[in-house]
């Protein structure tokens, strides 16, 4: 799997969680899910991704996210 299908599937994972512990659990879960959609937008805009980068020394994904 390359990594950046894993960087989605960990972004979209992080959201719903984030989304379900808001609703249930304390609405600050609110701000995670508003910071994985700032680091979003920031990596669209700048092309860096601090996840791209872990996964990386995790040695996880194949090749090249871009």
């Amino acid at each position: 799997m390359k990594r950046e299908h894993l960087i989605r599937i960990i972004a979209g994972t992080f959201v719903l969680v984030s989304l379900a512990l808001g609703t249930w659990v304390s609405h600050y879960w609110y701000w995670f899910t508003a910071f994985v959609g700032a680091n979003l937008l920031q990596s669209g805009i700048t092309k860096w991704c601090l996840m791209e980068d872990i996964l990386k020394k995790l040695g996880l994904g194949e090749g090249p996210s871009s």
